[in-house]
């Protein structure tokens, strides 16, 4: 009888045996927010703490967080910290929208993102995933967490502004990667602040990336105003510019429209670079499931790929990105404050309290996963969208409030992979591991050298 093939785990920042002393805390939630959970919140459906003051529960019950995240969505609202951080990058767009004006915004963006539309852009994303091989082709080793940055926000910029001017991609690539690692990276003082304009002397630097970030997105909203599209729409700036209200007919304004933009720039740029690395990461750890994948996407090349129907022909790849987005989940903790005092698994909850859900703690639970720490994209295995059932899987968060995109960066990143991996095998030599940080989003720790060879070469 064959022995059995031994766990792929990939590494991980250690777990905390007990919670960690205040003070250390603040300090390890800046450098890594991976690294600050206690082995006790890996078992326990909910736990409640007090630190400097501020009370704060952790939820890891699939039945409390869809009470947190759906059924009762609108008693919860994101604290000060999140609007601090994400308010430069974004603007006033449907992350940060409240009420109403998040409906209505929600209503408007719809349409852009119906399959149909999506299936409109796959000639943009296999555009760019043309442009990644091309650039790798004749080397030996490249930097993917690099080169996957540079292939996310040409599919982005191609999908929404039809752009494939490399010059405008390097702008806006210098700004969004400016404040990832540097005045976006959260600050002590962000978890104390009571509103946006707390502690206003932190924000200087903020300030002034808005104002460049800004007027850079203006500019190419501009050029498309000036220069409209004629007959169909050919990318997401067409839709967003056609989109009207269907209550009041009314169109997005031209800073809504900015700041549209500037959302989907940063979600389907930064978070679509960071799966696919992962991605590639696990892959290199699990070679004969790369071997699966390459033989699934050379039996129905990506050229081939018309309709997002088409992606269906990838089950592997699909599960090993599900499986990426659950040991590596875009955000890492979502919190939210009640308006009003409610009851959550017979605790209650009073206003003021900062509620706790972790995607990084509930996609490694152990009463949720069997051997959670583990790479097995097989969990996945003909599941179509895992992430609107159950309560313990949130790559795309979870209720009204779920990514809207979530189908966009799934498609985008499917090509690219498939495109990769159809022409190369990816390898590490490097014995360094690449650990998992926590910042904006999940980063790794360095990036490491991959070794690309080309297939039957």
């Amino acid at each position: 009888m064959p022995a059995e093939t031994p766990a792929i785990i990939p590494p991980a920042p250690p777990v905390q045996p007990a919670d960690l002393p205040p003070l250390r805390l603040l300090f390890e939630s800046v450098r890594n927010s991976l690294a600050i959970w206690p082995d006790y919140a890996f078992d326990v459906p909910f736990a409640r703490n007090r630190i400097f003051g501020i009370e704060n529960v952790l939820i890891n019950d699939p039945a409390g967080v869809r009470h947190v995240m759906a059924a009762n969505a609108a008693n919860y609202v994101r604290p000060a910290m999140m609007a601090r951080i994400m308010r430069p990058l974004i603007g006033n767009g449907l992350f940060l929208a409240q009420g109403e004006e998040w409906r209505r915004q929600r209503r408007l963006l719809a349409m852009a993102f119906t399959p149909n539309s999506v299936s409109l852009l796959l000639p943009h994303f296999r555009a760019a995933a043309s442009d990644l091989v091309g650039g790798l082709e004749g080397r030996f080793s490249a930097d993917l967490s690099e080169a996957f940055q540079e292939a996310a926000l040409n599919a982005v910029l191609r999908a929404l502004f039809s752009l494939p001017d490399a010059h405008q991609r390097d702008v806006i690539a210098s700004h969004v990667r400016r404040y990832v690692t540097g005045p976006g990276r959260p600050q002590i003082l962000d978890g104390f602040a009571k509103n946006e304009t707390s502690f206003a002397f932190t924000l200087g630097a903020r300030r002034k990336f808005w104002k460049a970030w800004s007027a850079a997105v203006d500019r190419l909203v501009d050029a498309r105003r000036a220069n409209p599209a004629v007959g169909t729409h050919s990318d997401l700036l067409d839709l967003l510019l056609a989109a009207r209200d269907p209550t009041t007919a009314t169109p997005l304004a031209p800073d809504e429209v900015r700041d549209q933009c500037a959302t989907m720039i940063f979600a389907g740029f930064e978070t679509t670079a960071r799966l696919m690395f992962w991605a590639s990461y696990l892959l290199t750890l699990a070679p004969a499931e790369q071997d699966h994948i390459r033989a699934e996407v050379t039996a129905f090349p990506p050229e081939r790929v018309t309709t997002l129907a088409d992606l269906d022909n990838w089950p592997r790849l699909r599960s090993t990105l599900l499986e990426a987005l659950r040991l590596y989940p875009p955000v890492p903790l979502l919190v939210r404050e009640p308006i009003k005092a409610y009851v959550i698994l017979d605790e209650p909850i009073a206003p003021g309290t900062q509620v706790y859900i972790a995607p990084w703690v509930l996609h490694r639970h152990r009463k949720h996963w069997p051997n959670p720490i583990a790479f097995d994209p097989v969990r996945f295995a003909g599941q179509a969208t895992p992430w609107t059932s159950g309560g313990a899987y949130l790559p795309f968060g979870a209720g009204p409030r779920i990514c809207i995109g979530a189908v966009f960066a799934l498609a985008e990143a499917q090509i690219m992979l498939a495109t990769l991996l159809r022409r190369h095998t990816l390898s590490l030599d490097d014995p360094r591991p690449v650990l998992p940080v926590g910042r904006l989003t999940i980063q790794p720790s360095h990036s490491p050298a991959f070794t690309i060879a080309r297939v039957g070469a």
